[in-house]
């Protein structure tokens, strides 16, 4: 890992890069898109499946950004609910079943966070399992980049994705040039040679803006059944336990908490949906994007989300033009970036430690091949600490 990459040791003193003050320069630019490869397939295909308002979901989106960048001060993402966003996707529910599910998740995230069990969890959770988690988050998206992305364009693609790969092996870590602009310019370059035609875009440039929407308790009831109850154990794993224990590896003299971000995930839920927003959520593969790409201040995440702004508020007539445009294997270089920089945070594990390493191979491997697999690794690798921590007393 390169040196810019390590985590901060526990004694450092508070730097520019890592202090409060939000920053908008080269190395924030770049970290910027390190979520990019995630969130993006995600909203377009929910928009597109469900029939959504595109100016809502993205305006929507694009503020929350700003707003956690400003509020955290730090890299922490916003993302699209990855387990409601693949239910959407496959069962094409009704934008009304959609908000309902995200009050659900909103109104239970933050009655864990007041209420304490958000810490209690955080508390009796090994680490090791938090680390198998991002393990296997970190294998489905690389493996997701691999198998998915990177050969959507056949031969043409591969020499793409290879001519990003070399750009971001060569600058990785470097703060004075860093690698995404290069990545994305290459990935724009692309789009206008081989894609639709420039006019074709500016054809739906208009101003729009979000639409409200009210959904019933029985919207409510039924996006709790649907949504809900498939993504909140993924939510504990990923977006709350991980996503602290990753603040904490990068940022040691700026705790975060887990009640803090599990009460920011449940206040966006409860907004959202009343705009025409999606479910959203914090992430450790976002915030591990974001740095591994250059970000260190919340300034990556307010340029990300504003340009989602920009868009919702200006394109969202060819919103679905404008990312067809974007070559897939560019996407897949920086999704594969996220997932390995989360694969190598397995190396932090004690080494002392003989359980360790393998409670987060085995969690690790749960995530990956079982069904509801965050779930079942988070319960799963709970109970086989559980029995180790017995057998050594």
């Amino acid at each position: 890992m390169p040196a810019d990459m390590q985590p901060l040791p526990a004694n450092a003193a508070k730097s520019p890069a890592a202090g409060p003050r939000l920053r908008f320069d080269r190395n924030e630019l770049s970290g910027a898109f390190g979520d990019l490869g995630t969130d993006l397939p995600l909203l377009v295909g929910m928009v597109l499946a469900a029939g959504l308002d595109a100016a809502s979901v993205l305006v929507v989106f694009g503020l929350a950004q700003v707003a956690t960048g400003i509020h955290y001060r730090m890299p922490m993402p916003v993302q699209p609910l990855k387990a409601v966003a693949v239910i959407v996707i496959a069962q094409q529910l009704s934008p009304e079943v959609i908000a309902g599910g995200g009050l659900a998740i909103g109104g239970v995230m933050l009655v864990l966070a007041l209420t304490g069990a958000l810490e209690w969890l955080a508390r009796v959770i090994p680490v090791a399992v938090v680390r198998g988690l991002q393990l296997g988050l970190g294998l489905q998206l690389t493996i997701l980049a691999a198998w998915r992305y990177i050969p959507s364009l056949g031969t043409s693609g591969l020499i793409l994705a290879a001519a990003a790969a070399l750009i971001v092996l060569a600058l990785l870590g470097n703060r004075r040039v860093p690698p995404a602009p290069f990545v994305i310019v290459l990935g724009m370059a692309y789009a206008l040679v081989y894609a639709s035609p420039p006019g074709s875009i500016a054809d739906g440039f208009g101003l729009a803006l979000p639409s409200m929407r009210t959904p019933s308790i029985a919207d409510i009831a039924t996006g709790f059944i649907v949504l809900a109850l498939p993504q909140l154990p993924l939510s504990l794993g990923n977006s709350i336990l991980a996503t602290e224990r990753l603040t904490t590896d990068l940022f040691p003299d700026r705790p975060v908490g887990v009640r803090r971000i599990g009460i920011t995930y449940g206040l966006m839920n409860l907004v959202a949906p009343w705009l025409g927003g999606v479910p959203v959520c914090h992430g450790s593969g976002g915030l591990a994007g974001h740095y591994a790409l250059g970000g260190r201040t919340g300034g990556s995440v307010v340029i990300y989300g504003t340009v989602f702004l920009a868009a919702g508020l200006f394109f969202s007539g060819a919103f679905a033009e404008l990312v067809s445009t974007f070559p897939l294997p560019v996407l897949g270089v920086l999704l594969g970036v996220e997932g390995l920089a989360l694969i190598i945070l397995i190396r932090t594990l004690p080494r002392g430690e003989a359980t360790g390493l393998p409670l987060a191979l085995f969690v690790g491997g749960v995530v990956v091949v079982a069904p509801y697999g965050y779930a079942t690794g988070l319960v799963a690798g709970g109970a086989a600490g559980w029995i180790l921590s017995r057998r050594r007393l």
